[in-house]
């Protein structure tokens, strides 16, 4: 028996332990984090049983939890599914989100959430839920997302407006007009025309932390960057109207330069900055980081519902138009380290140490 006991030690799978931040994989348990279900199992030694870490059951001790990354590496151990949490059920959850993205890609008009619910197999109201925590965005504002993002290549290319709306799936302008007021900023002929008849304003101030590009149209503040000039705007919008600020915006850009000098005096500032719906997502959570308080890559992507995109986190952050505004400083690396930023990690550093944040960040 001891002999046999030693060669199921052998194929026992490593604990999660081992390779990664056990400490966050707990304090995720500790406050029965959603975002983390499908990251990581917590088995529990004195139990026999595996859960995932919203387990709404009473929390063991930590020495008697170790972690896995998925729930057949915990019953390969020897641990059994918890009924109360069901974990196993993860894995079907993410089946049926892909299956409906498929449905949703694949089909001619905008399924509703009671026909993909369906097809999947799940009640609506608890479909809607599995799906925004797994895509990031409602299964409504994917499909418009997707609608939009199509009239939007094909605008690029030959034909008409109007032929690149019905293409996409659209049942008349209307109906994409309604979508691309809440997505595109501008009207689709600018989009396919590099911005003609748009009109953008912008400014360059001197910041504490350099020459800060401030531009923005009627709806919002669109750019502010570092170290850029108008060539910038010129070269997105090549036929827009690019002119330097009469005042129009002087009071966004004031605001702007308190949020750097001054962050805890930040005025609300209209943006107006537009993105792929995984994009929009990430902008979003980072704007909910508080003043003085940071957060990892693997943070945000576990936030936006898709744990494993951590490296498509970082090229979300990158592509963030408007510094400061939407906080791309605020998120570090697992390790502490402040990892990279577009302004480059002095100001990084600054922003965040007027922000209040942890000094060893700093």
């Amino acid at each position: 028996m001891a002999k046999l006991a030693r060669e199921m030690e052998r194929f026992r799978p490593e604990p999660v332990t081992d390779s990664v931040d056990s400490d966050g994989a707990w304090a995720a348990f500790e406050r029965r984090d959603r975002n983390w279900d499908g990251r990581v199992i917590g088995a529990v030694k004195t139990t026999g049983i595996y859960c995932k870490p919203s387990c709404p059951a009473r929390r063991p001790k930590r020495e008697h939890v170790e972690f896995f990354a998925d729930a057949g590496s915990a019953r390969s151990a020897g641990y059994r599914a918890c009924l109360r949490c069901r974990p196993d059920d993860i894995g079907r959850d993410r089946e049926a989100v892909a299956k409906a993205v498929r449905l949703i890609e694949q089909a001619e008009e905008v399924p509703s959430l009671t026909d993909l619910a369906a097809a999947v197999g799940y009640a609506p109201h608890h479909f809607q839920r599995i799906f925004t925590r797994d895509i990031g965005v409602s299964p409504a504002a994917y499909a418009r997302a997707l609608r939009v993002n199509r009239v939007k290549n094909a605008l690029g290319e030959n034909g008409t407006v109007t032929e690149a709306i019905y293409d996409a799936g659209y049942s008349g302008p209307s109906r994409f007009y309604a979508d691309a007021k809440e997505r595109l900023g501008m009207t689709p002929s600018a989009w396919r025309d590099g911005g003609r008849g748009e009109i953008i304003r912008y400014v360059v101030k001197d910041s504490p932390l350099g020459p800060l590009l401030i531009a923005a149209t009627a709806q919002g503040i669109c750019r502010l960057t570092f170290d850029e000039d108008e060539s910038v705007l010129k070269r997105r919008f090549p036929n827009a109207t690019v002119i330097p600020d009469d005042g129009t915006i002087s009071a966004w850009a004031e605001g702007a330069l308190t949020a750097i000098e001054h962050p805890a005096q930040t005025p609300e500032l209209p943006i107006d900055v537009r993105g792929t719906a995984f994009q929009e997502a990430v902008w979003k959570e980072l704007r909910k980081i508080p003043l003085g308080e940071t957060r990892s890559y693997a943070d945000i992507a576990a936030a936006v519902g898709q744990p494993q995109a951590v490296r498509a986190v970082g090229t979300a952050n990158g592509s963030n138009p408007v510094a400061v505004l939407v906080p791309c400083h605020r998120v570090i690396r697992s390790d502490g380290t402040l990892g990279g930023y577009a302004g480059g990690l002095d100001r990084k550093r600054k922003l965040l140490a007027a922000e209040g944040a942890d000094p060893r960040l700093i």
